[in-house]
């Protein structure tokens, strides 16, 4: 993409609406503009980066089993009132009637919708287990929307769902979903750490919640350092069998991690001072189990080995995608701007043509953009070289690849890894092969 040609409107002041770094971040990189009170319309760069997410989220999922669908927005409230819970959710739920005086609501999460369609069809232990997910945007009306898509009132969300025949079966869900997400964080480039949680709304008696370190996070947290030095990508950790899922979470279990509700002084004295890790955190996803308390309640049975009708056993497995794009930000930026993770970053490197209309520098960045113009952001603006590197710096990319009038002469460019900020001065034609 030709920046000169591109819908990325940057700002160089801050909005005073912006309270926290990520918000004041995805405004002045121009990745979103707010459209009401907490709801935001996600401009290209935003939406790439958006997307480059949901695409990781995704293959975990499919890695793990889940079958992907995707559940209407739009609800019956009728299916609420048979889970019990149409009345006791609260004001956050948007209530709506239709034309025909029906009641339905704008679904801020999936429990009731995936019961009913589960028992129009699952009829045997046969047909079980199942797991099922999709990607789909919420709402929720929240009193007070704040710290932009952090906390907003419609967001984009993948919600999967495991049916199972018995306990032990939902267990080994449980802990297939535990894994894939921390597949999916660490392919983020984010280092989170499980912590047991409460139910809440949902329900269940085994939850968990997934926080990532951030100095404007929400709650205190305390966790080993052992979290730290697991690699959940390697082959060591398919997640094959429940013998070896069950290895993987007695090792999530068996290290002290808690937020400050939950903090257990006593416990924390116990572990070595060098290994204790401390800090603010920010919730990314939250894993429930909650056994039959929709199945018994919605009236959804399969028949049982033994011809009985059973209640399946179920659980829930939330990751708020959107609210991921300002958590990446709020764990990875300086004072210059974003820092994105390669996985992430809308563009993997932008061409700084700091001579445009000169021909050597027009004719090398050129070049190299056409090698790669899916993954580069071209910086062509008839601007002074201090302003691209600003704006270069403000949105993030990874690289960057520096075009001089000096340079472009004898075929080099400067690259500029955007983490560390290492400079170093290579061949044009070894530029892409350095960047990876």
């Amino acid at each position: 993409m030709r920046l000169s040609q591109s819908f990325i409107p940057t700002l160089k002041e801050t909005p005073a609406e912006a309270q926290i770094v990520s918000h004041r971040l995805m405004l002045r990189a121009g990745l979103v503009r707010q459209t009401s009170s907490g709801i935001y319309a996600w401009l290209p760069a935003g939406l790439r980066a958006l997307r480059n997410i949901e695409r990781i989220v995704r293959e975990e999922q499919n890695r793990a089993g889940a079958q992907e669908l995707l559940m209407p927005t739009i609800q019956p409230a009728e299916l609420w009132r048979e889970s019990g819970r149409y009345e006791e959710y609260g004001r956050e739920m948007l209530r709506i009637t239709d034309r025909h005086e029906r009641e339905m609501l704008y679904g801020p999460t999936n429990e009731e919708m995936v019961t009913d369609l589960a028992r129009q069809s699952l009829r045997s232990y046969r047909d079980l287990p199942q797991m099922f997910y999709h990607i789909q945007w919420k709402f929720r009306d929240e009193v007070r929307p704040r710290f932009g898509v952090m906390r907003g009132r419609e967001f984009l969300m993948k919600d999967a769902y495991s049916i199972d025949l018995d306990h032990a079966g939902a267990v080994v869900s449980y802990r297939r979903q535990m894994l894939a997400y921390m597949r999916t964080f660490q392919r983020l480039g984010l280092k989170a750490i499980p912590m047991a949680a409460d139910t809440g709304p949902i329900g269940g008696e085994l939850s968990h919640e997934f926080i990532i370190l951030a100095p404007t996070g929400e709650s205190q947290v305390y966790f080993d350092a052992a979290f730290e030095e697991i690699d959940y990508t390697s082959d060591a950790l398919s997640g094959q069998s429940p013998e070896e899922l069950l290895r993987f979470f007695e090792t999530m279990t068996s290290h002290y991690a808690a937020t400050d509700e939950k903090h257990d002084p006593a416990s924390w004295e116990r572990i070595a001072s060098a290994r204790r890790r401390e800090g603010r955190g920010i919730e990314v996803g939250h894993i429930f189990y909650f056994g039959t308390k929709y199945s018994a309640a919605m009236g959804f049975s399969v028949a049982g080995p033994d011809g009985r009708p059973v209640h399946p056993e179920m659980g829930s497995y939330g990751i708020g995608v959107s609210r991921l794009v300002g958590a990446v930000i709020e764990a990875s930026h300086d004072e210059a701007g974003i820092i994105w993770p390669d996985s992430v970053a809308p563009f993997h490197a932008a061409i700084l043509n700091l001579k445009p209309g000169d021909p050597v520098c027009d004719a090398l960045s050129e070049r190299i953009y056409a090698q790669a113009p899916g993954s580069m952001l071209y910086d062509d603006r008839q601007d002074r070289a201090g302003a691209k590197f600003a704006d270069a710096d403000l949105m993030g990319h990874p690289w960057q690849i520096v075009v001089g009038p000096r340079g472009a002469a004898a075929d080099r460019v400067e690259l500029k890894r955007r983490a560390t900020g290492e400079r170093q001065d290579v061949a044009a034609a070894d530029a892409l092969a350095r960047i990876g």
